[in-house]
Formats: structure tokens, sequence, C-alpha cells
């Protein structure tokens, strides 16, 4: 059985990581876009990673273009537009499907895990956020609505843990 630790990911610069190299760490999963109306959360997901990336938070960004195709750029133009406009330091990954038969692994193994309104597993919308505790066990899953700063205090607990 898949567990977050035994997946890996293409990073942005094409290079595969195992998500064990983030074993012990509180992370955040989110599937992001460059033009869409919740672009501005990278804002405050660089925040959150800025404040608590020293005490064991990671965020981890995934761009997708399946949402109204707001996100039509090659994966070096996400790159930086993300650091020009954000800067962003957070990792950031090769762009995914989060629905359908193409997602992503870790996407499948998320909605599984943390399904959404009424038990329905699909991805909504742009910057649905995942939270992982130190474990690599999901603990809760945000609506793209939610703004990072809403996960700040379930954050500080699991760091504490």
């Amino acid at each position: 059985m898949s567990t977050f630790y035994t997946m890996s990911a293409e990073t942005i610069q094409g290079e595969t990581l195992p998500m064990s190299e983030y074993e012990g760490k509180v992370v955040v999963v989110v599937n992001t876009a460059s033009k869409c109306g919740f672009t501005p959360q990278y804002k405050g997901l660089q925040a959150l990673y800025e404040e608590y990336g020293d005490q064991g938070l990671v965020v981890l960004g995934f761009p997708c273009n399946q949402f109204g195709q707001q996100e039509p750029e090659n994966d070096a133009a996400i790159e930086e537009f993300c650091e020009l406009n954000f800067g962003v330091t957070f990792p950031m990954f090769a762009k995914v499907e989060v629905n359908g038969d193409g997602a992503h692994p870790i996407f499948k193994w998320l909605k599984s895990e943390a399904p959404g309104i009424l038990g329905s597993e699909g991805i909504k919308w742009n910057f649905t956020k995942f939270l992982i505790n130190k474990k690599g066990e999901v603990v809760q899953r945000y609506a793209p609505k939610d703004k990072p700063e809403a996960l700040k205090s379930q954050i500080q607990k699991l760091l504490a843990e």
C-alpha cells in the first residue's frame, strides 16, 4: 500500500524527488495555477514556509492546468512567474493532473485519504490544500477559498507534536 513517503514526484527542474525527503516534517501539498483568482495565495503559502520552515514545515506546490486552463505555461515559465511575482522559494514540482485517469499518484492518494464535501474525492479547483503530519498522514483538506493563514493554528499544533 502506498504512503506519502513511498511516492515521488518530478521537480519543476525535472529531477525525481522522493517524498521520503520530507519524512518527519509537516507538509502542505497544494495544486497551483498562475492565472487564477486564488493565485495571490502564493504569497500566503510563502509566508507560512518562511515562518515555520525552520521548525519543520514544508510547502509543496504542484501546478495544474485542469481548471479553466489557468496554468498554460511550461514548467520553466511557471517557476519564473512564481519567483518573480511572489518570491516563492518552497519546492515546486512539474505540472501534474490532479483528477481523472492521468491524476498524479500523490493526488490520487491525497484524495482517497481526505475526501471532500459529501465524500467526493475530486478536486474542485486550484489551490486545494492538504495538510500532512510528521508521520505522513493526511490531517485535513482545505478548500481553495481557505487562505493559507487559515492553516496556521493546525500547523502550529502539528509542529508541536
